[in-house]
């Protein structure tokens, strides 16, 4: 029997605008519109492009006594800082388990006593039934009215403003409140193309008005899973359930940036999450394994699953490709992957097993192209 896929508010309008519709995490999203991957990337880095994200998960999380409560609560399923998180600021963070796993990747947004979390559509009800068993005394809530936007590139601003006043102003990771003709819309300076932009959470109701406003816009094109993937593997990020999953720590993973010192060890509330001691272990000491960039050379992209050697001759992996296709804006084949920390150095040859023969691929600094995020 066919699994039966969910809409989001805007399935109707993808398929208006001539969307190829694919199953992803049991939602039936836009993988391309009729301009194709290549010209939606493309126009997504020079322009802006409006992403369809309605099957992320939204979550709000309350407690009676406050934000203070919340982030104490969460603090014990995240190796996040929460308790120092800003007002109208958010934050990278991951649901750890006991064996310092990553259960999924997440994005944890204050505002006023709530945090506001955006968890991946796969895991959401694992994560949502998660936080509902350990959170005791919060108010787990999931957003079923509200649809998510992601308006991504140099132009977003520009767009974005005659929409929602004061916009503009935001920096990287900000998020509040705004007005509009589409009622109060959430919105942060966020999003997972390596691009300035935003992440708009709408009145499901209003999700298509508000998306062909956007889309009215000479400088905005529709753009869908393909390009997204294309764009987050260009700036180096993780796609969750392939690059990170719950037997990689955020450690190996190059993640650690999201760890602060106050969570780390003789930091001012170090561990107290799942899997810590492993986490704060590989912080001190390193670790086995490390995720990398990788650049094949020649014109055939390494695709997910392709095992990498040391040399032409050996008979032992060394490491995995997680990731990989070509990347339009550099204009060659990339990858990502993981390598025994032994082979993690920037520039070293290492050989991918593709078609039956081995092939170079050398190692690469992440990201792929610089962020444009407005600090």
């Amino acid at each position: 029997m066919s699994e039966v896929l969910r809409q989001t508010p805007l399935t109707a309008l993808h398929r208006e605008l001539g969307a190829r519709m694919v199953g992803f995490a049991g939602y039936e999203m836009p993988v391309q519109f009729r301009d194709g991957v290549m010209k939606e990337h493309l126009h997504t880095r020079n322009a802006a492009g409006l992403f369809d994200v309605s099957h992320m998960g939204q979550v709000l999380i309350r407690h009676p006594q406050g934000y203070g409560g919340v982030a104490t609560a969460m603090e014990a399923l995240v190796p996040a800082d929460l308790t120092n998180l800003g007002e109208k600021r958010q934050c990278y963070g991951m649901f750890t388990n006991e064996d310092g796993g990553i259960e999924d990747d997440l994005m944890l947004a204050r505002r006023g006593d709530e945090l506001i979390l955006v968890v991946n559509a796969a895991c959401k009800a694992r994560d949502i039934a998660h936080m509902q068993a350990q959170l005791a005394g919060c108010e787990v809530v999931e957003v079923t009215d509200r649809a998510l936007l992601a308006l991504q590139g140099p132009a977003a601003a520009t767009v974005l403003e005659p929409v929602a006043r004061g916009c503009d102003i935001m920096k990287f990771m900000d998020n509040g409140l705004f007005s509009s003709d589409y009622g109060v819309l959430w919105v942060s300076r966020s999003g997972y193309t390596g691009e300035d932009g935003y992440e708009i959470s709408v009145e499901a109701a209003q999700a298509e008005k508000l998306a062909l406003r956007l889309l009215a816009h000479p400088d905005v094109a529709a753009v869908g899973l393909g390009a997204r993937d294309s764009l987050r593997l260009e700036a180096g990020l993780c796609l969750y359930g392939q690059d990170i999953d719950a037997t990689t720590s955020p450690v190996e993973a190059g993640l650690a940036w999201s760890i602060r010192q106050a969570r780390r060890a003789n930091g001012a509330r170090a561990g107290g999450f799942p899997g810590a001691d492993r986490i704060l272990g590989e912080l001190v000491d390193g670790m086995g394994r490390l995720r990398v960039g990788l650049r094949p050379e020649g014109r055939a992209p390494m695709r997910a699953g392709t095992m990498l050697f040391a040399s032409e001759e050996s008979d032992t992996p060394i490491g995995r490709i997680t990731s990989g296709g070509y990347g339009p804006t550099v204009q060659a084949p990339i990858a990502m992957g993981y390598v025994a920390a032994a082979y993690s150095r920037d520039g070293l040859c290492l050989f991918g097993e593709l078609r039956g023969r081995r092939a170079p691929v050398r190692v690469s600094a992440l990201p792929f192209i610089p962020a444009n995020f407005k600090r």
